[in-house]
């Protein structure tokens, strides 16, 4: 017997929650603007959005280029503003892959916010990105989450 999961037992939907000493407006809008993606992403597999790109919709559109120099095209599928956004990547010009980011806001008191981000990879096909979704665990959204949770409350302190 081994200590490790089967591949057919791996969490499909994973996430990892903190609250954040920062409003939720201020978090989201890190969040929404894919420009400043890269700066607090714990996977470090973004490296550049073009600016202009703020979502603002469901069915919107933004483009990322990630660390090994692709480019993905994230489809916004949910979007509550201030509150909770999601998108599913693609290849460009083609359809969703089948895993979807989301990341949800609630109020937790004056100034703090209960941040959760979750990567559910239930209807994920593609054999090629499999590997990678099972190693994407709820510690590597934490990083995210963590990094998040410094760049807020740093500018959160900077406008107090």
């Amino acid at each position: 017997m081994t200590d490790e999961t089967p591949q057919d037992q791996v969490p499909r939907v994973v996430s990892a929650s903190r609250t954040v000493g920062a409003p939720a407006a201020a978090i989201f809008e890190l969040i929404a603007d894919p420009a400043q993606q890269p700066r607090w992403d714990g996977n470090d597999n973004l490296s550049d959005a073009a600016t202009g790109q703020r979502v603002r919709a469901v069915g919107e559109v933004f483009v990322m280029t990630i660390t090994s120099g692709a480019t993905r095209e994230n489809h916004v599928v949910e979007l509550e503003e201030g509150r909770r956004v999601a998108w599913m990547p693609a290849e460009p010009g083609g359809e969703p892959i089948g895993h979807v980011w989301r990341w949800e806001l609630e109020p937790a008191g004056p100034g703090r916010t209960t941040v959760t981000h979750t990567y559910d990879w239930t209807h994920l096909t593609d054999t090629k990105r499999l590997v990678r979704a099972r190693a994407t665990t709820a510690d590597r959204l934490r990083a995210s989450v963590d990094r998040l949770a410094a760049l807020a409350e740093d500018e959160a302190g900077r406008e107090a």
